[in-house]
């Protein structure tokens, strides 16, 4: 039990760093495409508040993520961790390869739900269901994250749309110079945002370890070892410093061109939507929230200008996400099977 426990951490460590190429590089491509910062500079502002994000960031996403699943502790829910890891590690590989901002997140909830349902059916999967037609409504489980999914994109879209109407009406007036000062605000933002980015990302392998630990008897509750967090923190900020330049293309040049002031209104909608997302405790896609908030942007600035087709792209793959790898999920944990007899 003990070595597939470890395998499975250090898939959940290997899951990371790939996330942080595939989620947090993100993050820095309306500050580069804006030319508020250089790609080197970007990428390590980036990359360095991604790690305090991590380490500063708190557990409640880790705990939404880590009650997914109603199994029992032991081996086979060892097996089906290290399933929906595998699952969506491969997932993430997939998608980078081809340079879409697929969601990394949404990528291991799927792997969960398919893996769990493989071993032990739907009653394995905490769905939130009977709990939203209660007489007193919870938000929780599944839903709670399909929730979340659906409305921080919609916001992304929708407050990043008012923010470009609103400075374009403050500012319709203002001298040139006034960029040097929207530069500068494009860092912090950005500062901010690969903050709660980090926390936010961190806390889904952290999730994962915690209950690895827990099922495999090596702690007694459901928590977050400090060395787990550490460790999620530095290849979050390696990833980020090593693959995101695809990514970075596809979301800072192919949607629409961006100015300084696009990139600032992007970052102010998608960080404050990460930040509450993240104290809610929800598992939430900055991926996502960051391309609906540059097409949001672009739609208010000039909807011909808008690489529509590039949205569409996007959107597929956030549709096809947690079903593929669900299904993915399902068929590496009959795989395992075959072999272990889990």
């Amino acid at each position: 039990m003990l070595d597939v426990a470890a395998i499975t951490i250090l898939l959940a460590f290997a899951f990371t760093f790939t996330n942080g190429f595939q989620d947090a590089s993100s993050v820095a491509a309306t500050l580069v495409a804006s030319r508020s910062a250089t790609p080197k500079k970007g990428i390590v502002l980036v990359a360095g508040m991604s790690f305090l994000g991590a380490v500063l960031g708190g557990s409640a996403v880790a705990f939404t993520l880590s009650g997914l699943l109603t199994l029992d502790p032991g081996v086979q829910t060892l097996w089906v961790l290290l399933a929906a890891i595998l699952s969506a590690t491969l997932w993430n590989l997939a998608t980078w390869s081809y340079g879409l901002p697929s969601s990394s997140t949404h990528a291991l909830i799927g792997g969960l739900i398919g893996a769990g349902m493989a071993a032990a059916g739907m009653g394995s999967v905490y769905w939130g269901i009977e709990e939203l037609l209660a007489p007193q409504p919870e938000v929780v489980g599944l839903v709670k994250i399909l929730v979340f999914f659906v409305a921080s994109v919609f916001v992304g879209f929708s407050v990043s749309y008012l923010m470009r109407r609103t400075t374009r009406l403050l500012l319709r007036n203002a001298k040139k110079t006034v960029t040097w000062r929207i530069v500068s605000l494009n860092r912090i933002t950005a500062a901010l945002m690969a903050f709660f980015n980090g926390a936010n990302d961190s806390q889904k392998q952290l999730g994962i370890i915690a209950l690895v630990l827990f099922a495999a008897g090596e702690s007694a509750v459901v928590e977050v070892p400090l060395w787990a967090r550490l460790t999620c923190a530095v290849l979050l900020a390696l990833g980020t410093l090593g693959g995101g330049w695809r990514i970075m293309r596809t979301l800072g040049r192919r949607i629409f061109k961006i100015e300084p002031i696009h990139s600032f209104d992007s970052q102010v909608s998608s960080a404050a939507t990460i930040a509450l997302s993240t104290l809610a405790g929800a598992p939430i896609s900055s991926t996502h929230v960051i391309t609906t908030s540059v097409i949001g942007v672009g739609a208010a600035e000039n909807p011909q200008r808008v690489h529509w087709r590039v949205g569409k792209d996007i959107v597929a793959a956030m549709v096809v996400t947690i079903p593929g790898t669900a299904l993915s999920g399902a068929l590496v944990y009959f795989v395992i099977s075959l072999f272990t007899g889990a």
